[in-house]
């Protein structure tokens, strides 16, 4: 109980600016649809169709990143989508504007804190939660595996399995665990240690019987 309530108390803020500057966001797109001939319910559809796309596409961008598909410097089909709908929502909310300088930055106001909420919920769910799980470098199995190859090897064909091995896949599983919540797969552990598909079998069946 106390969890949650930090947890509100912590997302509480971002999520009710959410809403408030979604709401003027949506008006603005509205009144914009509405006075260029889209009347009725489709004023409605239109603003909804551009706000949704702006968080469907942050949400997309979000699982791109923990599945690893996202790469360094690559424009992405969520990244094109996410800056269309802000190109829409801030071109709607211009267009209610009076024509001075602080009429465009009142009207850009209620987008641009909508985007900035949605970008610190996104943030925050990439986030890592804290544990106490000893956090291994993603670079340790590189490190590790080339010195103890010969012995591991050895006692892989002997049906024995190398301690240190052993505890430093315990220690990846326990860091997977404590990051998603659920045990480790093997096809995961073969792909963090590098390791070939039985030997990986092996490890995950010491850990689960230890």
């Amino acid at each position: 109980m106390r969890r949650f309530a930090c947890r509100l108390l912590d997302t509480g803020p971002v999520l009710i600016l959410a809403a408030i500057a979604g709401a003027g966001s949506f008006t603005h797109i509205r009144d914009t649809a509405s006075q260029h001939g889209q009347t009725g319910w489709m004023s409605w559809a239109i603003a909804v169709c551009i706000d949704l796309t702006c968080v469907m596409a942050a949400r997309e961008r979000q699982r791109d990143k923990k599945t690893g598909r996202t790469r360094s410097g690559r424009l992405t089909w969520p990244v094109l989508v996410l800056t269309g709908g802000i190109v829409l929502s801030l071109a709607a909310n211009l267009a209610q504007a009076d024509p001075t300088v602080w009429g465009w930055i009142t009207a850009a106001t209620p987008a641009a804190a909508f985007l900035i909420a949605i970008s610190m919920l996104e943030r925050r769910a990439t986030r890592p939660e804290p544990s106490t799980a000893t956090t291994v470098p993603a670079s340790a199995p590189v490190e590790l595996l080339p010195h103890q190859a010969g012995e591991d090897a050895q006692d892989e064909r002997d049906g024995n399995l190398a301690p240190a091995l052993v505890d430093y896949a315990r220690r990846v599983a326990d860091e997977h665990h404590a990051k998603h919540g659920k045990p480790i797969t093997g096809d995961a552990l073969r792909a963090h240690l590098g390791v070939s598909s039985q030997l990986a079998s092996d490890l995950l069946r010491t850990l689960r019987t230890a």
